[in-house]
């Protein structure tokens, strides 16, 4: 473990002990949010993000180290392994490195080398090779060859002979571990991806007309490009190949492995190189390389994909207030759900304001009724099928609202995944008795009001803020959101007396079991007082305790410091600034100024340092804050329903919805988003979108250009104003 410790630091801007504090505390069980909040002593501050790396370096280094040991006990089983061998072994950083060093001795099937041995070839092999060395005077080959025809073993003529221990020296070329790292190094640098579309696919047919004629080189090529361009290999659309100056390679080869100026053996190389190269090094090294690319543009798609899932997951609440929220629909009607300031579902109605004038009477008194009954503070408007319709419909039913009421907010709710969530069997649990489609409306009721609380319940993947989600690692893609959606929900904090089970699941220190147990103990003893009742769950000790305690909140509880991130360890500290500053425990948030000009430094202890106290401050001075950004909503411009209704350098407000290593995608309210560009994000040039959009932001945009036969629309963000 120490050697461990000793390469990330090399690695990274962090020291030994901060690493090694951060190892320790992780092998112990720790998570990493609990870690990176309430350990910033032990851990020198160090952000989730430098944890979760030291983590994946430590587990990446451990898998090498177990890989090496297995290696070099195998060679040593053969009686190969050297000294030199063996100090090369240890000393691997890579994988590729370590695998490079073993290719020789690693067992394989049956290749063209291992029958030539067969054949007892292996002599010659060894003969040309001393002939391939400055010094020595030439030897025909023939004459030497002669000595191996063997018809019994298959060897009937001088060639044949020759052409076995060119086998036997092409594979040996094969698998030296530099050549292979040089060639790597060289396809990596000058390799060209080459893809066309196939000749049964005319011009204008597939969604991968860019690829028709695309060349790009492998170290500069796009993640969606590969991915793209791995998809449409898959569906049979494209062939991909990656192109490369094979004489610089066979050059290269030579120049490393003819020692001699004999024209005889000189050729013999030249040809058995070539073979070598073509029919063993070529096929590997590409199937690396492709592997290379597309890992890493998984991690670049992921990376975005987390991004995007982070701004949606802490996109600002509307807050907890009465809501009517509505999942459109034409025939079929508009499921309308009312849901308490709670989040608890209380009725549900079917209107119908698209069927007929009869029928969108009924639905406007329907509505009004609702709004006045439940003093409705929130509308929540699905932005699917029917959805600008209804939101025009419920904003012609507000205008006739009493003008001393004050009008409830209306929004309009991205509702990808809802339906996913509706027909899962948490929404199954939730509302054994509702159908479908009321669940749906639920869902995004919930979502306006409490983003975060509701889009746990939803398989990240089915939210709609990925890129080529399906084409990359499932396994890497699960694990990656997962951390993201414990991040986020860690960071805001769980009210312990509302929270569903999926919400609690994401909590330090919570698996499913225990969060089944919190909500069982809820329902049997209704809501929690204080944190320490906690203690009381089955199955909750006090290491799932120490881990989660922090992120639970308790509003209105025994203990006002309950509703805060202070950490129960701290209460002491706490109780202790109260008493110098003589104010009573339930008055300390009272006091910002005095908490401001506090010297913090009075209450150091060996186990409490500063940067504990100041978070500890920060909390006093904010008790349950949110943390996330204040609520804001985009206004679509009224008549612009169809993507007919669009006119270029038309000015229009949106929501971004989706953000892309190419651009962004924006919602502009007519159920077709269009797309931001990345060249025109911006009047300079920008590099990573990210770095000017998240999902959920309000943005202006221009129209630039609008396709209605492929749906088509292009937007600029450039001088709007």
């Amino acid at each position: 473990m120490l050697d461990i410790v000793k390469v990330i630091a090399s690695e990274t801007s962090v020291s030994y002990k901060q690493i090694q504090n951060a190892l320790e505390l992780l092998l112990e069980g720790a998570t990493i949010p609990f870690i990176a909040r309430y350990r910033k002593e032990k851990t020198g501050s160090l952000d989730e993000i430098q944890i979760r790396d030291i983590w994946e370096s430590y587990n990446y280094l451990t898998e090498l180290e177990k890989r090496k040991q297995t290696i070099l006990e195998a060679i040593a089983g053969q009686n190969k392994l050297t000294d030199d061998l063996k100090n090369k072994i240890e000393s691997c950083s890579q994988k590729t490195e370590l695998e490079d060093l073993y290719l020789p001795y690693k067992p394989k099937r049956r290749t063209k080398a291992t029958t030539a041995k067969e054949k007892g070839l292996e002599p010659l092999a060894v003969f040309i090779k001393t002939l391939n060395q400055p010094t020595v005077k030439p030897h025909p080959l023939a004459i030497e060859a002669t000595q191996y025809i063997n018809e019994k073993k298959g060897i009937k003529t001088v060639e044949d002979a020759i052409n076995g221990a060119s086998d036997i020296l092409a594979e040996e070329v094969s698998e030296k571990a530099e050549l292979r790292a040089y060639l790597r190094s060289y396809l990596m640098k000058e390799g060209v991806f080459v893809s066309k579309i196939k000749k049964d696919y005319p011009e204008g047919t597939t969604k991968y007309e860019m690829y028709r004629d695309f060349q790009r080189s492998v170290k500069n090529i796009a993640p969606h490009n590969i991915l793209a361009l791995f998809r449409g290999e898959s569906e049979g659309i494209l062939s991909l190949n990656i192109d490369f100056d094979e004489s610089v390679v066979l050059g290269y080869l030579a120049s490393q492995e003819i020692k001699t100026n004999n024209k005889e053996i000189t050729d013999f190389y030249q040809t058995m190189l070539k073979d070598a190269f073509n029919r063993l090094i070529k096929p590997s090294l590409l199937r690396e390389i492709r592997s290379d690319r597309k890992n890493w543009a998984d991690l670049e798609s992921i990376t975005t994909f987390e991004s995007n899932l982070r701004e949606l997951l802490l996109s600002p609440p509307a807050g907890m207030q009465p809501t009517l929220a509505i999942d459109p629909g034409f025939r079929t009607g508009c499921k309308v759900a009312i849901l308490s300031e709670t989040g608890q579902f209380l009725e549900y109605q079917a209107i119908f304001p698209h069927t007929g004038s009869e029928k969108r009477k009924e639905a406007e008194n329907t509505l009004k009724n609702l709004i006045n009954k439940h003093q409705i503070k929130l509308i929540a408007i699905g932005n699917g099928t029917a959805s600008r319709e209804t939101d025009q419909f419920v904003t012609e039913v507000l205008k006739t609202l009493d003008h001393q009421q004050n009008k409830p907010l209306k929004v309009i709710v991205n509702e990808s995944g809802a339906s996913i969530y509706s027909a899962s069997d948490l929404a199954r649990e939730e509302f054994p008795d509702l159908d479908v489609t009321v669940r749906g409306a639920i869902s995004i009721g919930r979502r306006l009001q409490d983003p975060l609380a509701e889009l746990v319940k939803i398989d990240p993947k089915s939210i709609g803020v990925g890129q080529y989600q399906h084409d990359v690692d499932q396994k890497l893609l699960k694990k990656k959101l997962e951390e993201t959606v414990e991040s986020c929900v860690n960071y805001v904090g769980v009210d312990l007396n509302t929270a569903s089970k999926a919400l609690l699941t994401f909590v330090s220190g919570i698996n499913p079991t225990i969060a089944n147990n919190i909500v069982s103990y809820r329902n049997q003893n209704g809501v929690f007082k204080n944190r320490k009742e906690l203690l009381k769950v089955s199955k909750l000790g006090a290491k799932s305790f120490e881990q989660a305690a922090g992120f639970l909140r308790i509003r209105e509880g025994n203990n006002p410091l309950d509703n805060t991130a202070v950490h129960p360890e701290s209460y002491p500290i706490v109780k202790a600034i109260a008493n110098t500053l003589k104010v009573s425990l339930s008055d300390i948030t009272k006091v910002n100024n005095n908490l401001r000009h506090l010297n913090l430094n009075l209450f150091v202890t060996d186990t409490i340092g500063l940067p504990t106290l100041q978070d500890v401050v920060a909390e006093l001075e904010k008790p349950g804050r949110d943390p996330r950004e204040e609520f804001k909503y985009a206004t679509f411009k009224e008549g612009v329903t169809e993507i007919t209704d669009l006119t270029e350098g038309m000015i229009l407000e949106g929501i971004i919805t989706n953000v892309v290593n190419f651009g962004a995608f924006v919602d502009i309210g007519i159920h077709q988003d269009g797309l931001i560009h990345i060249s025109q994000l911006a009047n300079y040039f920008v590099n990573d979108p990210k770095q000017i959009v998240k999902v959920g932001q309000v943005v202006k945009v221009k129209v630039l250009e609008v396709n209605e036969k492929l749906k088509r629309i292009n937007l600029s963000m450039k001088d709007v104003n």
